[in-house]
């Protein structure tokens, strides 16, 4: 029984019957507004008229869920009764501690913890060191010259969390912190999340530049966190609020290893994500007159008129990042483990069951979604995303939905105007941009030539 493949280039999927063998190769092709779609054609096929099928990945016994309700009881509804799933771990650099800790009352801990720096109400308190540090990176482009998009997004992501969440820091030491982080979401985002290429990258000394950049980010997080507890003065930020955090008896609950576990896994969360959809933002303006036309009148309008982006109104801005997130979405695919016996629908499944389900296939259901492989902003003009069913989650959803959703639309929209102020982008003549599934969604190679506005 075969594997899916880091790349999806050649993914084998057991239909759960004899002679069920059915090999696939996943081919890029052009969406209606001249961007690429990663295929899942045959996936599709394969799972149609299915609410659950069974397949194997990774040697591991799965069974796929297509039905968004479904999806929804098991993030949702029924939460408690699953945890996390077996598969695409190896791909990943977790913590078992804070916030990533299998008990769940741990997990709420820290949520509650980390809530109070990228809550709403805060994040209008960021804007301003936002907008300075957009600018400022991109005023390192030079008109005509071809840049790497993508790992410009990442050092623009990386410096906004860093510049934002860290405090009590020298501005050196900030710096630093960032250009390692952007290195470590730089190859995070490209590690083979499954199959045989995430097998080899997780051999020893088989990922050595992942590797050096973790090691490198850690050992200057490590210092920094020295630095805070011997300055008990230092009690801002959300750092010193994970040094801070202590139990009844007044004795700290994470030593300083735990603390740089749980920041690793805050900020490299925070940035390969929005680093993935802010390039797909504006490879997607590359290529759309009418959208970018859209975009900058209403940015302007924003702008002039002090409004925020908020979740749910209707401006054309949100709606073009809504649908970017829809086609996009950076967390494309996840597993759940059934803790207990369930009843999934019309479905018994015994405890240990491995759920797969994929936020990129939700979000392309033509029940759900007309011409679903369409760039149309203006479909959320009368389209609102679902509180019933999972048929729109770019930021998950229930108890493990990302934390940091509000942080995320803000620097979306902030990178969105700043960028597009001073520059127009145009693609790389000639190059065609491919889909990476990976770690993130993101595409393969990004080259872009910037010219005034």
């Amino acid at each position: 029984m075969g594997a899916m493949t880091g790349r999806m280039d050649s993914a084998t999927l057991d239909q759960g019957e004899p002679g069920g063998r059915v090999e696939h190769d996943e081919r890029e092709e052009r969406g209606g507004h001249g961007s690429p779609a990663f295929r899942f054609s045959q996936m599709e096929s394969l799972l149609r008229g299915h609410t659950l099928r069974h397949l194997t990945v990774d040697g591991i016994e799965a069974v796929f869920v297509r039905d968004p309700v479904l999806v929804r009881d098991i993030l949702v509804g029924e939460s408690r009764n699953y945890g996390k799933g077996e598969l695409f771990r190896k791909a990943r650099n977790l913590s078992r501690v804070g916030m990533l800790s299998e008990d769940e009352s741990m997990h709420r801990h820290y949520r509650r913890l980390a809530n109070p720096y990228v809550r709403s109400a805060r994040i209008d308190e960021y804007v301003p060191a936002m907008r300075d540090i957009v600018s400022d990176t991109i005023s390192s482009w030079r008109a005509g010259e071809p840049v790497d998009v993508q790992a410009e997004m990442c050092r623009i992501t990386c410096a906004i969390v860093t510049g934002t969440l860290i405090v009590g820091l020298p501005q050196a030491t900030i710096k630093a912190l960032s250009e390692r982080l952007s290195r470590l979401a730089w190859e995070m985002i490209r590690k083979p999340l499954y199959g045989k290429a995430a097998a080899r990258a997780a051999r020893p000394g088989a990922s050595a530049r992942l590797s050096r950049a973790r090691r490198e980010f850690r050992e200057l997080l490590s210092e920094c966190i020295a630095g805070l507890l011997d300055s008990p003065t230092s009690t801002a930020g959300y750092l010193s609020a994970l040094l801070a955090d202590s139990d009844s008896e007044g004795n700290r609950v994470l030593t300083p290893e735990q603390v740089c576990e749980e920041a690793v896994m805050m900020l490299t969360a925070a940035t390969v994500t929005t680093a993935s959809v802010m390039s797909w933002a504006l490879h997607v303006l590359s290529t759309d007159d009418s959208a970018e036309e859209q975009l900058l009148k209403d940015l302007v309008h924003r702008r002039t008129a002090g409004a925020g982006l908020e979740h749910g109104a209707s401006g054309y801005t949100l709606r073009f990042l809504a649908e970017i997130l829809r086609l996009y979405p950076p967390v494309w695919i996840s597993c759940r483990k059934a803790l207990v016996d369930v009843r999934l629908g019309s479905h018994r499944l015994p405890a240990g069951t491995n759920l797969v389900f994929s936020s990129y296939l939700l979000h392309r259901d033509p029940g759900r979604y007309p011409d679903p492989h369409r760039f149309d902003p203006d479909r959320w003009l009368s389209l609102r995303p679902s509180s019933s069913d999972a048929s729109y989650i770019p930021f998950g959803v229930g108890s493990k939905g990302c934390i940091g959703e509000p942080f995320a639309w803000e620097q979306l929209e902030v990178i969105l105007d700043v960028v597009t102020q001073k520059w127009k982008l145009r693609p790389d003549p000639g190059h065609r941009v491919r889909t990476a599934p990976e770690t993130t969604l993101h595409p393969r190679r990004l080259l872009m030539t910037p010219e005034p506005r």
